[in-house]
């Protein structure tokens, strides 16, 4: 999980370096693992990445050297290769051009990926990175002889339904061809959101307000800026208007005169959202192929309330507590069906990141009791039902019990707004391995006794489902969704005994990437491991003049 931003402004004199770092610590909530700004200036690229949060990795020096009219942005978790920074985005290749790629998600062929770009393309890969993977197939795409006479629109596309073809998986990108534009796009199954958004330049243009579709800005000519993001919540804080969803197999094009071009890339295109971004990873504010992800969670506390009066028509709930944050638009809703107070009894330490997406198991269970402490006159004497959106591994159910217990909580009845989790997530969610989810050859009552509570209540997934639909726009809606995590189901094809679930077990568990973690190397794509520097930082720079002082102080030359 991801969160990537692309921003061009019309005026060459103004600088993105401001907006991206807003932009991303927006969308700080899609990972926390590091961060990463590359902004393009009439020609010269400037890059700054690291491990951290976004207000860690960029201080005011930082800032300074990030000048430029168009940049991309990145904020990371890792669900696929390392925690080095060397794999921190964006991620670059000086030919051809000078391409820049920031990327959401996961690709599942990269062993094919990465022996075709060896051996038929010689391109080196430098990292465990699948994103570096999408780089290069792009850059192989746009460096292609038999694209050399195309026009620059034409072969930019020609380069993405190269990408579309050959990259199977979940994915949302952005590539920065320096002194040329800027691509946003989706996978062919849309699994990965990403939203697309416009404004009348304040500087150039007579334009008075943004055009309703890309294909009305084809002849903006520098009247418009434009942004990119995984979220429309970004975009709003920008100050943009959001224009729509960049649609699934899609890839859109801003050149830096500022016109935009728009085309579908993928023959077989059909949307297919992560419906789990809905249930947990998107922000409540934020609007993903035209669905309020608030409304959504509003539903889903509904058809829960539903059935647990369903199932427990007698029950004894006194008071409904929400798990903080992301529970409690359906806890609220889910308090109002039962005609149960809702009662905020947990109190969130918002210095702490969340748990669900933190490496490692010990560090999760550690961070709970950091992250959260309890009102004890919510709890004491009372039947309590807590609320969360999904229930993972179970560590923070279990400790979440045990707090509600330990301030005197009579009885402790649990409920997910999302159901059982019992599958691995191979579309850039970190829910690795089976035999690490709670629900893996559970059943609910033994769900129950492993994390302490008298008895818990999942949504269906049919449910889950309809309270999305039930919130799409009657012209567009959602047919289908990626519920794989649930079902088992992959829309890409794959089956849960293919040989890549093993790989991805061995690779993406908490054990190996304690592993990874503690220095030993654990490669994901099969191919000669470099030794780096002593503090994970990459090697290899593009630029090899003397550059000691500005690599300490400042950004990286490029």
């Amino acid at each position: 999980m991801c969160g990537i931003l692309g921003l061009l402004l019309a005026n060459e004199d103004q600088f993105v370096n401001q907006l991206i770092f807003d932009g991303l610590t927006v969308l700080q909530h899609r990972g926390q693992d590091a961060a990463g700004i590359v902004t393009s200036e009439r020609g010269r690229l400037h890059l700054r990445k690291d491990n951290g949060l976004v207000k860690d990795v960029f201080q005011t020096h930082h800032m300074i050297e990030l000048r430029g009219n168009v940049g991309l942005g990145h904020v990371r978790y890792p669900t696929a290769g390392s925690s080095s920074c060397a794999e921190a985005q964006p991620l670059y290749s000086n030919y051809p051009y000078g391409i820049c790629v920031a990327h959401n998600g996961n690709l599942t062929n990269t062993e094919e990926l990465a022996v075709e770009l060896r051996t038929k393309c010689q391109r080196h890969i430098n990292t465990d990175s699948d994103s570096e993977l999408l780089l290069n197939i792009f850059a192989e795409g746009m460096a292609s002889p038999d694209n050399h006479d195309l026009d620059m629109t034409v072969k930019i596309f020609k380069a993405m339904e190269k990408v579309m073809s050959k990259c199977k998986g979940g994915y949302a990108g952005l590539y920065l061809i320096n002194g040329i534009g800027l691509v946003g796009f989706r996978d062919p199954h849309g699994i990965r959101p990403i939203v697309f958004g416009s404004r009348p330049s304040k500087t150039r243009g007579a334009v008075s307000s943004v055009p309703a579709t890309p294909a009305k800005m084809k002849n903006a000519s520098g009247s418009l800026d434009y942004v990119m993001a995984s979220e429309s919540v970004a975009i709003d804080t920008l100050g943009f208007d959001l224009v729509r969803d960049i649609k699934p197999g899609e890839a859109i094009f801003i050149d830096f005169n500022g016109n935009c071009h728009t085309r579908q890339c993928h023959a077989n295109a059909s949307l297919a959202p992560c419906i789990f971004e809905y249930v947990y990873f998107a922000r409540p504010d934020s609007i993903m192929d035209g669905v309020s992800v608030y409304e959504s969670r509003l539903i889903m506390g509904e058809k829960l309330a539903h059935k647990i009066m369903k199932k427990h028509p007698d029950h004894d709930i006194d008071v409904v507590i929400p798990i903080p944050d992301t529970s409690r638009t359906s806890a609220l809703q889910a308090a109002y069906i039962l005609g149960r107070p809702f009662r905020e009894g947990f109190i969130k330490n918002r210095y702490i990141a969340r748990t669900f997406i933190m490496p490692g198991q010990e560090t999760r269970k550690k961070s709970v009791r950091l992250k959260l402490n309890t009102i004890k006159s919510e709890f004491a004497g009372r039947n309590v039902l807590l609320v969360d959106d999904s229930v993972v591994r179970g560590t923070t159910a279990r400790e979440i019990v045990d707090m509600a217990r330990e301030a005197g909580a009579r009885n402790v009845y649990f409920a997910s707004a999302a159901p059982p989790i019992r599958f691995p997530n191979i579309y850039g969610i970190d829910i690795p391995t089976r035999n690490e989810l709670v629900a893996f050859e559970r059943d609910e009552k033994q769900i129950a006794e492993h994390i302490g509570c008298d008895w818990i209540e999942y949504q269906d997934t049919e449910d889950l489902e309809d309270a999305v639909r039930e919130c799409c726009n009657p012209d567009f809606p959602v047919e289908q969704f990626d519920t794989s995590c649930f079902t088992g189901k992959y829309v890409t094809g794959e089956t849960i005994n293919d040989g890549y679930f093993k790989r991805i077990h061995d690779l993406r568990n908490d054990a190996a990437q304690e592993k990874r973690r503690s220095g030993v190397v654990v490669p994901q794509i099969d191919a000669p491991v470099a030794k780096g520097s002593d503090h994970g930082c990459e090697s290899v720079h593009n630029d090899q003049r003397d550059s000691t002082s500005n690599a300490q102080t400042g950004c990286e030359a490029i």
